[in-house]
């Protein structure tokens, strides 16, 4: 903490607690510098913190920079050019709440309310400043619904079919495992601090295991990294059970007293021996054995997922799939061992307090999914009827579309950058007929297609209250700056929007502090109850009131409705799906021919989804987009490395730089995201190949499920 003492020496700068707000399972505590004046001069992470342990991301220990940088917005503004063009004049926020409040005042009187959507995701994960207010707001208002699937939806909906719960083990305890297998997860790019603990565990004997279609940095840490085919995981999970099975290396006494469905999963994984598994996987036959038994053999086992692997046609059982493996093998009884994905679950929050969905008309407004964005705003019943959300088979035809989205309210999000088939979202923007607000930092790819463009308050400058999904302490933001310019926080923004529109005043609270407090006390999780507004001021955080260790499942009390781990699931036969776990392949896999790859996007190290993209010091270090190619691909289309090549998709062509190198699964080629398309030399980005199909369960998005050709580029 070097940094720290040097700032004490100076005496006159003052330290505030914060907490970093953004889409990441580690949500570390922070420490913010602030001098006389009232500038942010540093940050870093909290010593204190036992999981965030003093450091930030290289992401986030820029984050002052990104909060005062240059081209931040500071002004409410409306559009004079047309939509796209980026194109706007400032004005006063008297001015631009009077352009809001008419227009969607007549948006509703013409159309519905219905014809109002939010759009919003994770660019914070506060209570309030997240979806809290703005819950409020829209639900007063009778908006349209929408269904936040884009990120881990599959995955979760998959772990709540087994385990009842996306709730399972404390990651710090992972210390305690004697094997880690991280499967779909580059933990040293997006779950950093989850890396030490793992080290400890490693000074303890055990082994790390990465299941990658690419050599990632995690990857190459490991002791062993396991090729995989993008989509294919489900069949190693079924492969490695059917030798769990065949040879009696499952714990008995765990399948029979926390489990159900065993006899009915033995011969649902029968037929998949070994070898067939490695057909698919591209896995060999004695790697997965190998795997299988290992995993029997530690004592115990913990698989960290992340969200990577269920980002194809069948991610939920996938994740469905793996999960089984702790109750076969009886890890759940030790710490340390199972399977995490998140921590959330543990915390027991209610957000009805906040977002308060009573406020909702009936019948309850319609819901759409957020991945179909640009099926939403096409305007023609067909595309419509494809945007409404139905996460399960057996969700039947909505009886009424309901009228065409006219206004799109858009916080928190950047779906012009981020949203599958980019050109069918930029077709939707550009409509003159859409009315669009944009809650933002920056002048984005989507704040280009703004009616009205409003400043919003970075972390440092506004309070929030934090969850994590990474571990198990609630947090804290306190502002330790006031608002650059004339921003203001997204619940303020959306208070003054309500109020401007004619809904009672009182339904938005006197001030942020008093709703979070209000919220905090509202709370029946007992895992909440003891923590206190006064202690988590003083402190920052505290850990939830659950037991050390964290082994809610050692004695099999699972919170299925039979109580028990279910292998056999008759909630997902009912639900349409197969009630045992089963292999649903990947839709590249119909659509590929022998000259095209399938097409992976993870996230950029230096990058968080498009937030930190503008920094130009972050954006200089990751470099221009490229594509990362095995060289028996490179080799049969006649590409070299470093040469200029353009890649073909459904939705678009990308032209970018070829990379090639012996760190990625034949047949698939590697565009790491999310670059803005507007700072991208052909004004393009990698969503352009994607499309709005949607996984199995939850209706999440398919990114890692796209069949692509490449070819050289014209001119290279």
């Amino acid at each position: 903490m070097r940094r720290r003492e040097q700032l004490l020496k100076r005496g006159d700068v003052s330290f505030v607690r914060g907490v970093c707000p953004h889409d990441c399972p580690d949500t570390c505590a922070w420490e913010v510098a602030v001098d006389a004046s009232g500038t942010a001069v540093d940050l870093w992470g909290a010593p204190e913190h036992p999981f965030t342990r003093g450091g930030l991301c290289g992401k986030v220990d820029r984050y002052v920079e990104r909060t005062y940088h240059p081209d931040r917005l500071t002004r409410p503004m409306v559009r004079v050019g047309p939509k796209g063009s980026g194109e706007f004049k400032p004005v006063d926020w008297d001015a631009a709440l009077d352009v809001i409040g008419e227009r969607l005042s007549n948006i509703i009187d013409r159309h519905g309310a219905e014809a109002v959507l939010p759009f919003s995701y994770s660019g914070t994960l506060g209570a309030l400043n997240g979806e809290g207010m703005a819950g409020r707001f829209f639900h007063a208002l009778g908006a349209s619904q929408l269904a936040r699937t884009i990120c881990a939806e599959a995955g979760s909906w998959g772990l709540r079919y087994t385990c009842g719960t996306t709730a399972s083990v404390d990651s710090m305890d992972a210390e305690f495992s004697r094997l880690i297998v991280l499967w779909g997860t580059n933990t040293l790019s997006s779950n950093l601090h989850f890396w030490p603990v793992v080290l400890r565990a490693k000074k303890r004997g055990a082994r790390v295991i990465v299941i990658d279609p690419v050599e990632t940095k995690t990857a190459k840490a490991a002791d062993q990294w396991i090729r995989i085919r993008p989509g294919t995981d489900a069949a190693l999970a079924l492969a490695m059970m059917h030798v769990l099975i065949a040879e009696s290396l499952v714990d008995e006494d765990f399948i029979r007293e926390g489990t159900i469905g065993f006899e009915e999963l033995s011969a649902a994984v029968e037929g998949w021996t070994p070898a067939r598994a490695s057909e698919v996987t591209g896995i060999p036959n004695d790697e997965i054995v190998s795997l299988a038994r290992e995993f029997a053999a530690a004592d115990p086992a913990l698989v960290r997922l992340n969200y990577g692997m269920q980002r194809h046609r069948g991610g939920g059982m996938a994740v469905r799939t793996i999960a089984c493996l702790p109750a076969l093998t009886g890890h759940w009884r030790r710490r340390g061992g199972g399977v995490l994905l998140s921590t959330s679950a543990a915390f027991g929050l209610d957000s009805r307090p906040l977002r308060r969905p009573d406020l909702m008309p009936t019948p309850t407004p319609r819901t759409i999914n957020m991945i179909r964005l640009g099926d939403a705003l096409a305007g023609d019943e067909a595309s419509l009827r494809r945007a409404h959300y139905r996460p399960r088979p057996s969700d039947p035809e909505v009886a009424s579309l309901g009228p065409s989205v006219k206004a799109l309210v858009v916080y928190n999000a950047n779906p012009a950058a981020s949203n599958p088939d980019l050109a069918k979202v930029r077709e939707g923007l550009a409509n003159e007929d859409l009315f669009t607000v944009v809650l933002e930092h920056f002048q984005t790819d989507t704040a280009d297609y703004a009616d009205v463009l409003l400043p919003a308050t970075t972390q440092l400058e506004h309070l929030d209250l934090h969850a994590s999904y990474g571990h198990l302490y609630l947090s804290l933001n306190r502002p330790a700056i006031a608002p650059v310019g004339q921003a203001l926080s997204n619940a303020e923004i959306f208070r003054r929007i309500g109020v401007r529109m004619g809904l009672d005043a009182s339904l938005f609270g006197p001030d942020d502090e008093s709703l979070l407090k209000e919220y905090l006390a509202a709370q029946a999780s007992p895992a909440i109850a003891p923590i206190s507004w006064e202690r988590l001021q003083a402190d920052g955080f505290a850990r939830v009131d659950v037991p050390t260790p964290f082994m809610p499942f050692a004695e099999g009390a699972f919170p299925t409705p039979s109580g028990r781990c279910e292998l056999y699931s008759e909630t997902m036969k009912e639900d349409g799906y197969s009630p045992t776990p089963e292999f649903i392949a990947p839709a590249w896999m119909a659509e590929v021919t022998p000259d095209s790859l399938v097409c992976v996007s993870p996230p950029a190290h230096l990058f968080l989804n498009s937030t930190f993209v503008n920094v130009d010091r972050l954006r200089k270090k990751t470099g221009a987009p490229y594509a990362l190619m095995h060289p028996a691909d490179a080799a049969r289309r006649g590409l070299r490395d470093e040469e200029e090549i353009a890649v073909l998709g459904a939705g678009g062509r990308l032209r970018m730089t070829l990379k090639i190198r012996d760190a990625i699964v034949r047949g698939t080629i590697c565009i790491e995201g999310i670059h803005w398309p507007k700072l991208s030399a052909d004004g393009r980005g990698v969503n352009e190949l994607t499309r709005q199909r949607e996984t199995d369960f939850g209706g999440g998005a398919t990114f890692y499920d796209v069949a692509v050709r490449v070819e050289r580029s014209a001119g290279a």
